[in-house]
């Protein structure tokens, strides 16, 4: 029996479209002991996959990398995926001791990798399922996942019951983005969300703290403010009881990637084929040259989130049947 580990330690964005390809490489060492190297943070989304053990450490300062290594060293692994592939992470395999490491670049410490090297040329999913190819696993089923236990759907129900939506639309919105960058907040959701209510559809204030004081101030104008009532689980199971999404390029557009239903999200500055959620992409509303008036849509003075109107987000709903 060899000793296996799949290190996945980014954003949740990169959490969420590293979930179809568990299946697979759990699959491929049945017989194996599979552990995966993650965050505390994200340690109890993958507990949820039997067969796969799961180590959170934390990855902020030289202490916590050395406590990484030692344990990584000490376990003696035979195998690396390297899911993550950055020079933090290159370094661990070169000194893990493992014999087969496998990861994203065409070069040391690499020995399985694919042929040719990643510049963002296409979907970062489909560079994972390149990664574990070269490695002789296929993974053709490319819908995320976020299992969810009996007990956090009766929350999400009960939830839903105590303000009136069980039998009533809504939809999820997610309003905020990464503090880090607030390029990628688009400024009309007040707008959007009483046009919403004013057709029949709660929306229903999606975020974590960093949304806070944001989301008050929009469920004032309609809706509800659900800022830090579920765990990203819980979100992707309350979407699974809305009629839609709508976000950001954030990390709950990939939360709610795993509802099975449309989320459409919108994208200015950032490379929406790059970075779509997983399944989505034809949900995905960009800006247009007819936005703005013929201009290069690459300037980063035009790629703006403000020049995409509140009448293309309708138009899009509308000819979508969801309003």
């Amino acid at each position: 029996m060899k000793k296996v580990l799949i290190i996945k330690q980014g954003a949740l964005g990169d959490i969420v479209m590293t979930t179809p390809l568990l299946k697979p490489i759990r699959n491929h060492h049945a017989d194996d002991e599979l552990w995966i190297l993650t965050t505390p943070l994200y340690a109890d989304i993958f507990s949820r996959w039997p067969g796969i053990h799961v180590k959170g450490l934390p990855r902020a300062g030289i202490y916590n990398y050395l406590q990484t290594v030692f344990w990584i060293r000490k376990t003696r692994f035979d195998r690396i995926y390297d899911l993550q592939s950055s020079d933090r992470t290159a370094l661990l395999c070169l000194l893990s001791n493992a014999r087969e490491r496998i990861g994203n670049h065409p070069r040391y410490p690499y020995n399985i990798h694919p042929v040719d090297r990643f510049r963002g040329q296409y979907h970062i999913f489909r560079r994972m399922q390149i990664i574990i190819a070269s490695a002789g696993i296929t993974c053709s089923d490319g819908k995320p996942s976020l299992p969810v236990n009996p007990d956090e759907q009766e929350r999400v129900v009960s939830w839903l019951n105590r303000h009136g939506l069980l039998d009533k639309s809504f939809a999820v919105l997610h309003a905020g983005a990464s503090p880090r960058h607030p390029e990628k907040r688009w400024p009309f959701y007040k707008q959007i969300g009483k046009l919403l209510e004013d057709r029949g559809i709660r929306p229903v204030w999606a975020g974590a703290r960093d949304d806070a004081a944001l989301n008050v101030a929009l469920a004032e104008a309609a809706g509800i403010n659900a800022t830090s009532i579920f765990t990203l689980p819980e979100l992707a199971e309350l979407g699974r009881h809305a009629r839609f999404a709508i976000t950001n390029d954030s990390g709950p557009m990939h939360v709610l990637s795993c509802s099975n239903i449309p989320v459409y999200a919108l994208f200015g500055p950032t490379n929406w084929r790059r970075n779509h959620a997983i399944g989505q992409a034809h949900n995905v509303i960009s800006l247009q040259p007819d936005d703005i008036e013929g201009k290069a849509i690459t300037d980063p003075a035009i790629s703006r989130l403000e020049n995409i109107p509140v009448q293309r987000v309708v138009d899009r709903l509308e000819q979508d049947g969801m309003l």
